[in-house]
């Protein structure tokens, strides 16, 4: 699997230019998917949908200047025949996953069938907070907020063997600190990253580097 996996999207040239060799041409001539879908479970998760797709310069993903961007909204696919929409995904170069709440984004990737389906695409898949956080094994309770019923735990997709606490030291967000991220690492007691806006980790066939203009720490 090719990943690139941020805190809050293409920010600098150098997650850029991670970006273009995963892809390995042109981003003119990549077909991208978006997916949503994890936003709409927080507070004002229409409004923020709507700026992914427009173009969000404070998380640029969408508005990068692809050849073309479709819209896969995972929580309908349920409920429409795969034939419709597995064309669009088997053709694109790209997967833009948004962020929002982590744990409804793998209800949604699991019930969908695009979880299943991730192992053997040939595209990159860029994630954008908890659209990286998804792809890990366990996001840590303190991340914890949508839960499907009051069995579900903190796992999620495991396609890496690393979990990461995004956004950290933002001036948004006084619980995303470098000693909340240290306690939160403590808890899952399992190799972890701590990443700011700045930073990404590229996994690219299993091989693992972190790029990054700012600030970042590993764990275990």
């Amino acid at each position: 699997m090719k990943l690139l996996l941020t805190s809050a999207g293409v920010k600098n040239e150098s997650i850029k230019q991670a970006l273009l060799e995963l892809l390995d041409k042109p981003i003119e001539e990549c077909n991208a998917l978006c997916i949503p879908t994890a936003i709409y479970a927080l507070n004002g998760g229409t409004k923020h949908a709507w700026n992914f797709f427009n173009g969000d310069f404070s998380t640029p993903m969408c508005e990068l200047g692809w050849k073309s961007v479709g819209v896969l909204e995972l929580s309908a696919l349920p409920s429409i025949d795969e034939s419709v929409w597995r064309p669009a995904f088997d053709k694109a170069d790209v997967l833009l996953v948004n962020g929002g709440d982590p744990l409804f984004l793998y209800h949604w990737m699991k019930q969908s069938g695009v979880a299943s389906l991730l192992p053997s695409w040939k595209g990159v898949y860029v994630g954008l907070s908890a659209g990286s956080m998804v792809m890990t094994p366990r996001i840590g309770e303190a991340f914890v907020g949508w839960r499907a019923s009051d069995e579900q735990s903190d796992d999620t997709l495991g396609f890496v063997d690393f979990s990461i606490f995004p956004h950290l030291d933002h001036e948004m967000l006084p619980e995303n600190t470098s000693r909340d991220a240290a306690e939160w690492a403590e808890t899952l007691q399992s190799p972890a990253y701590a990443i700011d806006d700045e930073t990404a980790i590229r996994v690219n066939e299993g091989k693992i580097d972190v790029i990054s203009e700012g600030k970042w720490k590993k764990f275990f």
